[in-house]
């Protein structure tokens, strides 16, 4: 089968494709990318000569490309992860986040449902098993308090350009089951991170912070609260939605490791203290820096859904998965 995915050069994407070349060999898997700065075409050095992985540059917001695209590989599937992700970014320069993330994603999910349904509600004889799944973000759900976890059933409430952009996409998504019977499935994640991830997010900054002796940045007094999903674990639980999930559902995928950024920090100086020791603590470089504006306190992920219906559980806990992070980043900047 061909199997369509955007984004594939980036951090989750590039994890994704080589995850899935190795162990569903008869899957051919294009890369559709923009190769804008978070797009990295050495994260796919391992299958750039798989027979079965084609890339491809080019703009999910060009829709003639995509015409084109499912013209000439006729595809089962699609995987989209696609996105401007970076909410500083966001914060500075919205029009990229509502051009890629809402009409992009619209442009995708209307050349397949162009491509694969005969009408509403009928897809065509051989395009009855395609399947359309949405990568997005815990973000879209807001900022949680001291407790609580966000579900699939917590209210949207998006605080950030790029959340609300996010937001969007899977308000789409979801339109285009209930409107049209799209074979669609979305996933919701909690912070990402372990190999590949760009430089410019946190646990790749304090690392290569810590590494040059620079100050290492932290966001107002560091209480805020994310719960880490290592990337690898973030790949099975989309393989397993993909291939099992029910058509029209929304699955979150969440580490179940809260962890606020100034532990995060500590840790991260703990390990480079014990594997890469210098006359002082790399503790001591960790300075404070103003807050991003809009910060959400606190976002952590119930996965129960997922566990249960589809048999999912993460591999990683964070002390595990940040130290196999920290050795990867070593090598990189150390080469």
């Amino acid at each position: 089968m061909n199997l369509l995915i955007t984004g594939g050069a980036g951090f989750i994407g590039s994890n994704f494709i080589t995850y899935y070349l190795d162990k569903y060999q008869n899957t051919k898997i294009v890369n559709l990318d923009k190769l804008t700065y978070a797009g990295e075409l050495s994260n796919l050095d391992k299958v750039c000569n798989n027979k079965n992985y084609t890339f491809i540059k080019g703009d999910i917001c060009n829709r003639s490309l995509l015409e084109k695209l499912f013209k000439t590989y006729n595809f089962q599937g699609v995987i989209h992860f696609a996105a401007e992700s970076h909410v500083d970014n966001s914060i500075e320069n919205p029009a990229e986040f509502i051009n890629t993330n809402i009409l992009g994603t619209f442009n995708l999910l209307d050349v397949a449902k162009s491509n694969w349904m005969e009408q509403a509600n009928q897809p065509k004889n051989q395009y009855k098993k395609n399947r359309f799944l949405h990568i997005s973000t815990d973000e879209v759900y807001g900022s949680l308090g001291d407790s609580g976890l966000f579900t699939e059933n917590t209210p949207y409430a998006p605080n950030s350009p790029y959340s609300a952009s996010k937001a969007s996409s899977d308000f789409l998504v979801r339109s285009y089951f209930h409107t049209y019977g799209m074979n669609v499935v979305t996933t919701n994640c909690s912070n990402n991170y372990g190999p590949k991830q760009h430089d410019e997010k946190l646990i790749p900054t304090i690392i290569r912070k810590a590494l040059s002796g620079e100050k290492i940045p932290i966001y107002g007094d560091g209480k805020n609260i994310r719960d880490w999903l290592y990337v690898d674990d973030h790949c099975k639980g989309i393989d397993l939605a993909y291939q099992k999930g029910t058509t029209g559902e929304t699955y979150n995928i969440g580490g179940n490791n809260e962890r606020n950024n100034l532990y995060i920090a500590n840790k991260i100086c703990e390990i480079l203290d014990e594997i890469k020791p210098k006359n002082e603590s790399y503790k001591n470089q960790i300075s404070f820096v103003k807050d991003r504006l809009g910060h959400d306190f606190r976002y952590a992920i119930d996965a129960t859904k997922i566990e249960n219906e589809l048999g999912w559980k993460a591999a990683e806990n964070f002390e595990s998965g940040i130290k196999k992070t920290v050795n990867w980043y070593l090598k990189k900047y150390n080469s």
